[in-house]
């Protein structure tokens, strides 16, 4: 039997998809490139905001237009959408067999197979309850030189703006052992690069009894090899602390790389949010890294156009921006929704207003990341190279460049075929730089 799965959203989504993959091929499916010529077709979805509900539901009605058409027998939904609407969505979209909230992944062979005991084709167990991942797992990882790693689920934080809390539970650390042995499992399969995520990532192990930091676990894996490159993402102002900022400083196969969305920088917006820092808090933290790790990276997302947000908060946070000096700023625009407590705010932002504050924070983002970039030419960076030659040029990331979410590193193919890098570090030589990308030589 072939099967066909959209993966859409965050990284945490992609490893929901490939652990659904894993236990699918488990059982002796196969993957279909095509979902014409699917038996099945899964879409993993996300709702997190409105644009990406509308994508999920975009995307399940292409692949019901599919389903109508090729050899699909079953279409199945899981993720987000379903969590956040419930049952609701059933009578939305009929061209759907089965739909799976987040709680209900390990159903996955059923629901394909037809053969789920349910009274209800929507199925949604409570996150809370819901066995984490662990490392036995089977996984179909979807790069070949780098893996993501989810060592939480869910995030017990209740920011005004944020639906997760309510479609992925409390948040939950896995236990160290475990994550560690998925680490030297991954790395043994080839893996280059090993990014760990969660929704709130520095607060990793602070929920466990007895308690263990992020800082453990980062020490704990760095150690299993030399030959490797570390890096977390979605950490959080208020759960980061100093112990994990010196390990990230005295390892050097962790990368100085921190990505810490702040949301705004003004404190009365902040508060608003459901933040509790404060914009000089946010001050001392940046100081304390740059000052802790000499080279770090900075990456950091901000939200404008939250309800009540004034041409004074703006100027706030670009102010803000502009002295911390980013080596990375995403900037999204409020996305509201009436299941959001912020959505009973006064003074909404309308659209057009919203759209303009995006166009201008961005604008000035562009001129620090150019900056930014411009300074490393002559320098020598060590690069993953993940692509062969498309044109004259190999593609790979630097420690500072994130996957999907940041720029990268074009190197000038001076390589027989035979001798093409890819999956292996690579010192290059920076000779030019834009906004986002670099490009190099090989030395």
């Amino acid at each position: 039997m072939k099967l066909h799965l959209v993966s859409l959203g965050c990284a945490r989504n992609l490893v929901d998809s490939e652990i659904m993959l894993g236990r699918l091929f488990k059982a002796n499916w196969t993957f279909s490139q095509d979902p014409a010529g699917a038996d099945v077709i899964i879409v993993n979805t996300c709702s997190f905001i409105e644009s990406a509900a509308e994508e999920s539901i975009d995307t399940v009605l292409e692949m019901a237009a599919l389903k109508k058409q090729g050899t699909c027998r079953r279409l199945i939904v899981a993720g987000c959408l379903p969590e956040r609407f419930r049952e609701n969505i059933t009578d939305a979209l009929p061209e759907v067999d089965v739909f799976l909230g987040t709680g209900a992944y390990d159903k996955i062979i059923q629901a394909a197979e037809g053969t789920l005991d349910e009274t209800s084709t929507c199925i949604l167990p409570d996150p809370d309850l819901t066995e984490l991942q662990h490392q036995a797992v089977p996984r179909a990882t979807s790069d070949h030189y780098m893996a993501y790693i989810k060592i939480a689920e869910g995030c017990s934080k209740h920011c005004t703006y944020c639906i997760i809390p309510k479609l992925r539970g409390k948040h939950r650390s896995r236990p160290i052992d475990d994550i560690v042995s998925e680490a030297g499992s991954l790395i043994l399969s080839g893996k280059k690069e090993l990014v760990l995520i969660a929704q709130d990532t520095t607060f990793f192990g602070k929920d466990r009894h007895p308690a263990v930091g992020l800082d453990i676990l980062l020490e704990r894996i760095s150690k299993i090899s030399d030959d490797i490159r570390i890096r977390f993402l979605y950490g959080h102002p208020e759960s980061i602390d100093k112990a994990i900022i010196r390990t990230v400083d005295a390892y050097p196969n962790i990368c100085s790389y921190f990505d810490i969305p702040i949301q705004h920088a003004s404190t009365a917006v902040l508060k608003k949010m459901g933040r509790h820092y404060t914009r000089d808090d946010l001050y001392d933290l940046f100081d304390t890294i740059r000052k802790t790790v000499p080279d770090a990276s900075l990456r950091t997302t901000v939200i404008t156009g939250f309800p009540g947000e004034t041409d004074e908060d703006v100027r706030t946070l670009l102010n803000f921006i502009k002295e911390v000096r980013f080596d990375h700023l995403g900037v999204f625009t409020y996305s509201d929704s009436e299941d959001l407590p912020a959505h009973q705010l006064p003074n909404p932002v309308d659209n057009d207003t919203a759209s303009d504050r995006y166009d201008i924070l961005m604008a000035h983002q562009a001129e620090i990341s150019l900056l930014n970039n411009r300074k490393k030419i002559g320098n020598t960076v060590r690069v993953l190279v993940e692509e062969g030659p498309k044109k004259k040029f190999l593609k790979g990331r630097t420690a500072f460049q994130a996957p999907e979410v940041d720029g990268v590193t074009y190197i000038e193919n001076c390589f027989e075929p035979e001798n093409i890098p890819v999956g292996n570090f690579l010192n290059v030589k920076v000779t030019d730089a834009t906004e986002y990308d670099l490009i190099g030589v090989p030395l």
